[in-house]
C-alpha cells in the first residue's frame, strides 16, 4: 500500500530541527564528545590569535564568534541532524508505504579504522566492524528494499511477514521512482528499524491509525515461530 501525502503531513512527521533521538544519534559517544570538545577548544584558540592579529576591529564579533566556537561540542548534533533531515525534505513529494517484511538477515559492516602500536612496537592498523540486523522489506507491486541498524537483542524478534511501514520519498509526484526510504516500523512488535530516526514517531502512528493501520497490525503470527535471523558474510 502506498498513499501519497500532504507536504503538511510530511514535514510534520520529518521536522527542521532536531528531535531528542536525533540529537542522541548525533551525540554519538564518548570519543565523539572529545572529538566536538577538541574542536572547540581550537576554535576558541584560533579567534583568540585573529583578535590578537586585528586587534580593537575584530572586537565587535570576537564574543558573540567565541560563544558559537566555545559551544560547538553542544549545538553541532543539532546542526548536523538539521542537515540530515534537510536531505530528506529535499525531496518534493512523500507517501506512507505498509508493505510485509521478506527477509531477515545480519552482516558486519566496516564502520572505520583506527592505529595502534603493538606490543613490539610497531603501528598496525585495525579495522573497526560492526554486527547488523538487514530487513528486506516489500510489496505486491515489486517494490523491495533493504534497511540496516545497529544489532540489538529486540531484533530477534522480527518474523518474515509482519507488516512494515515507513515514508518513502521521491523526485516525482507519482512516487514511481523512491529516492530515500525512512527508518521502518514493525508495529505487531511496537519496534523501529533504521540507521537513523528520522520520524516523528507519535505522528507517523496517528498517520498510521488514519489509515486503518490498528485494524491490520491484528493480523497475527507466531511468537513461538523458530528464530529465522540469518548471517551473511560481506
Amino acid at each position: 500500500m502506498l498513499v501519497p501525502l500532504t507536504r503538511q503531513s510530511f514535514e510534520q512527521m520529518l521536522p527542521l530541527t532536531a528531535t531528542g533521538p536525533q540529537y542522541a544519534y548525533f551525540w554519538g559517544n564518548w570519543s565523539d564528545f572529545l572529538r566536538r570538545l577538541l574542536i572547540s577548544m581550537v576554535s576558541l584558540t584560533l579567534f583568540w590569535l585573529l583578535g590578537k592579529l586585528f586587534g580593537d576591529g575584530f572586537l565587535a564579533i570576537k564574543l558573540l564568534i567565541d560563544i558559537i566556537a566555545g559551544m560547538y561540542w553542544l549545538w553541532a548534533p543539532v546542526y548536523w541532524a538539521g542537515v540530515r533531515n534537510g536531505s530528506y525534505r529535499r525531496l518534493p513529494y512523500c507517501g506512507f508505504w505498509r508493505g510485509r517484511v521478506l527477509d531477515a538477515f545480519i552482516t558486519e559492516e566496516y564502520v572505520g579504522q583506527e592505529e595502534r602500536v603493538n606490543k613490539q612496537g610497531e603501528l598496525v592498523i585495525i579495522e573497526n566492524r560492526e554486527r547488523r540486523i538487514n530487513i528486506e522489506i516489500g510489496d505486491q507491486s515489486g517494490f523491495t528494499t533493504i534497511v540496516q541498524a545497529p544489532l540489538q537483542r529486540v531484533h530477534k524478534s522480527i518474523r518474515p511477514g509482519m507488516i512494515a511501514e515507513a515514508l518513502v520519498f521521491s523526485k516525482v509526484s507519482d512516487l514511481s521512482d523512491i529516492a530515500k526510504v525512512s527508518d521502518v516500523h514493525l508495529p505487531q512488535v511496537n519496534l523501529w528499524v533504521g540507521e537513523y530516526p528520522a520520524l516523528r514517531r507519535d505522528f507517523f502512528r496517528t498517520v498510521s491509525a488514519e489509515l486503518g493501520g490498528r485494524k491490520e497490525t491484528r493480523t497475527p503470527y507466531s511468537r513461538s515461530a523458530p528464530t529465522v535471523i540469518r548471517r551473511r558474510r560481506r
